[in-house]
């Protein structure tokens, strides 16, 4: 984009247009017109052309302290991501068919992976980790931001992946905060769904939570299914119940301990509310920067400016003199 640097020096350009055709000399007075040629020559139509040239020179010389430039304007935009550690429960107890998708029944690990697929989604600055547990706990995805990469592994999570018979969630805040201990970031989050209480593996989950406080991490815990349990499925269409066994305490505990908070999703949409109130409570910082650039033109109406002046004057001087 052409800009002016200083362009109240327009307001010279209409001075600068009529002063050379001011002050054509002193006329001369004759006893006689038969002394004055009345043959109009070339000489005589060209004589025009140095004031002209002069007042073009004296405009181009007035643009040309105007300063004209040639500014060029980057917007960048910097973001400070969050390191987000999505910490899944894939035991048997999320085969339960309390939920609902797409006007049909599904299985409580359907509906998370749904969900948490959109919510990776809508994070593209921050780095995205996944962690799955059941009775042991191990990195499905390591933190990236390559989220097409975190959505298309976690679609093949399932049920049992890390063993069915049990829920280690302690284990699963100790593997899962691992890598955010090494990894420097503004914020560090995990964002913890289970259906369950804490039977397996090796650390206490509370233990854990203190220990992911040290380091700088918020914990949400996400309590999910409906309050009396739900189905699941069985061989030939028939079904068994299954009974809530989340401990509500302990998830609130956990929370708690990382200054975080804990939900509870009975169903799809209580589970979609939860991501995006924690998509809103996580933001990424930003902040805009405007760099800009500026080339200086002014000097080729300068140059142009003084050549037409130095033409005229030569003009004027030479073959297209006139008498005073």
């Amino acid at each position: 984009m052409l800009e002016l640097a200083s362009p109240w020096w327009l307001l010279g350009l209409p001075v600068a247009t009529v002063l050379p055709f001011l002050g054509r000399g002193i006329p001369i007075k004759v006893a006689s017109l038969a002394a004055v040629s009345h043959a109009r020559t070339l000489r005589y139509w060209m004589g025009f052309l140095p004031p002209t040239l002069a007042a073009i020179g004296l405009m181009a010389i007035t643009v040309a302290l105007a300063r004209p430039q040639l500014v060029d304007r980057e917007r960048v935009l910097e973001r400070e991501g969050i390191d987000i550690q999505i910490v899944l429960d894939t035991s048997g107890s999320m085969e339960a068919e309390d939920f609902v998708i797409g006007g049909r029944r599904a299985n409580r690990l359907v509906v998370s992976k749904a969900v948490i697929a959109q919510f990776i989604e809508g994070r593209p600055d921050d780095r995205v980790g996944l962690v799955i547990f059941g009775e042991e706990a191990f990195t499905q995805v390591p933190l990236t931001l390559d989220h097409g990469a975190v959505v298309s592994m976690l679609s093949q999570v399932e049920i049992g992946m890390a063993g069915a018979r049990a829920t280690a969630i302690g284990d699963a805040i100790a593997v899962a905060g691992r890598p955010l201990k090494a990894l420097a970031a503004e914020s560090r989050v995990m964002i913890l769904l289970t259906d369950g209480h804490s039977n397996a593996g090796h650390v206490d989950p509370v233990v854990a939570a203190k220990a992911a406080d040290s380091l700088g991490v918020r914990i949400y815990t996400i309590g999910v299914g409906s309050k009396d349990g739900g189905r699941s499925g069985g061989l030939l269409g028939l079904f068994r119940s299954r009974g809530s066994d989340l401990d509500e305490p302990m998830l609130r505990d956990i929370a708690a301990q990382t200054g975080a908070r804990y939900f509870r999703a009975a169903d799809t949409s209580a589970l979609a509310d939860v991501y995006a109130t924690i998509d809103a409570l996580e933001k990424t910082t930003a902040e805009t920067k405007i760099y800009v650039h500026r080339e200086e033109r002014f000097s080729a109406f300068a140059v142009f400016g003084l050549f037409l002046l130095f033409l005229s004057t030569v003009l004027a001087e030479t073959r297209l003199r006139r008498l005073p």
